[in-house]
């Protein structure tokens, strides 16, 4: 019987290394490095977050900006432009008493010149100016410079977007620069040269 007691001895001490040794293993199994923990997250993250997380930007966009000034010379509001990939975002603001209640056309002007107030015929005529093609329903047109028309609220106050894909803001902010003109009246859209939309009202110069 003691001969049986060596062996026994043996089996139980290679159980003990054995149970040591499966515990060591399951525990750096369990143990992660932080960079495997980030990237397990990520990948558990929505598609937009997980974009947001990592060192990718959204590409420059060139900007403009400009106050505008009413047809006594004070300044009534502001214009915002940002050009991204598929054309310019354009935001108008004019405060209470800006302009009179109701429609009114809105171009991009060539030329950078608001001196002549009141008049503001120093900002020249629309961008990319078509013989014929002014109106965005015009069949010839239209001008790079034309837009959609801002309505006035009854207290004279704007709050307007816009989008355009008719030009680039490298062309407005040329060597004249350029300028963003209101007019009295609204645009038809289809009537030379500036769709009956009267007297200019409302100047900025973009820069």
């Amino acid at each position: 019987m003691s001969r049986f007691l060596p062996l026994s001895a043996a089996v139980a001490s290679i159980a003990i290394v054995f149970a040591c040794t499966q515990q060591t293993s399951d525990a750096q199994q369990d143990t992660a490095t932080p960079d495997e923990d980030m990237s397990e997250m990520q990948a558990d993250m929505p598609p937009s977050e997980a974009d947001m997380s990592g060192s990718e930007s959204l590409p420059s966009m060139m900007r403009a900006t400009g106050d505008l000034m009413g047809d006594d010379g004070n300044t009534i509001g502001s214009v915002n432009m940002i050009e991204g990939p598929n054309g310019i975002v354009m935001e108008v603001s004019i405060d209470e008493g800006g302009l009179t209640p109701g429609w009114h056309a809105i171009h991009i002007h060539q030329t950078g010149d608001c001196s002549d107030t009141g008049e503001y015929t120093a900002s020249g005529g629309h961008v990319g100016k078509i013989d014929g093609g002014h109106g965005l329903l015009n069949p010839n047109g239209p001008e790079p410079g034309d837009l959609p028309n801002l309505y006035a609220f009854e207290d004279g106050s704007v709050n307007f977007e816009t989008f355009t894909d008719l030009v680039v803001l490298s062309d407005v902010m040329d060597d004249d620069g350029g300028a963003i003109i209101i007019h009295e009246g609204r645009d038809d859209h289809m009537s030379q040269p500036i769709g009956g939309a009267g007297g200019r009202v409302a100047c900025a110069v973009v820069q």
